[in-house]
């Protein structure tokens, strides 16, 4: 596994998350309080905490990299989009998994060059797995002492079996209807289900063939996650253009996308 890249150091960056991890397990191992923002989308104190622990180091690190976190006002965009580079950090993706205290929440931290994720840790507290990817250079998983190289895999049009991921939260119309379409075309299709960022993962890892996101998420949802999967031969397209998802616009809402 590489030690450093694009000039930040690796294990460093992996323990923050785990840090932030360990602030979130402190919060869901009691009661707490939910609250919800503008958009009904929920918060708790462990999407706090967890933005504090990686903000500061982040900050105390790599002073002269800005930060995009959804727990954090973001810069007005005559601003960011100034910004060749920068951290893309959701502190705790899958609130809803985490209020339902279902384990599929992760800590996402993303470098992004030119709108193009580089750099991504994904972190499942959980389990203290750790997906890691470093575009041009390779994608592991890590759990303790063991580390695997996430390897590419076959594009799913190519399989007579497809396995489907799909969200637990968040499942779609749209998705059932490409599911129908992939059984039209004479596939078997088996539907797996998983929470936050793990759906690209899981795909990246080569445990799912295809994830189709027919519903709304936002840039710091899918960065991390990105990374990883460029980094295990995977593209994340936009299901409209079939181009790459690209990041810092001026609207951080991503459009429907496919990982494949």
């Amino acid at each position: 596994m590489v030690s450093t890249a694009h000039g930040i150091d690796i294990a460093s960056l992996l323990a923050a998350t785990q840090k932030a991890g360990e602030a979130i397990l402190e919060v869901y191992a009691r009661d707490f309080e939910v609250e919800y923002k503008g958009d009904d989308s929920p918060l708790t104190e462990a999407d706090k905490a967890a933005n504090a622990v990686l903000v500061r180091f982040l900050q105390g690190e790599y002073s002269e990299i800005p930060i995009i976190s959804e727990e954090t006002k973001a810069e007005d965009y005559a601003v960011r989009k100034e910004w060749s580079r920068f951290w893309l950090v959701d502190p705790l993706d899958g609130t809803k998994e985490f209020i339902k205290k279902n384990g599929e929440f992760t800590v996402n931290v993303a470098l992004i060059e030119n709108g193009t994720p580089i750099l991504g840790v994904v972190y499942r507290p959980t389990t203290e797995t750790f997906h890691l990817g470093v575009v041009g250079v390779g994608a592991w998983r890590i759990e303790g002492e063991k580390t695997t190289p996430l390897e590419p895999q076959p594009h799913y049009s190519s399989l007579a079996k497809v396995r489907v991921v799909a969200s637990r939260s968040h499942l779609t119309r749209e998705v059932e209807q490409f599911v129908e379409n992939l059984k039209a075309d004479g596939k078997e299709v088996e539907f797996l289900s998983a929470g936050s960022s793990l759906k690209l993962c899981l795909v990246a890892e080569g445990a799912a063939d295809v994830y189709p996101r027919f519903g709304p998420t936002m840039e710091w949802d899918t960065g991390a996650a990105h990374a990883v999967a460029l980094a295990a031969g995977r593209q994340v397209n936009s299901d409209e253009t079939g181009e790459p998802l690209v990041y810092n616009k001026e609207n951080l809402l991503n459009p429907y996308f496919i990982v494949e």
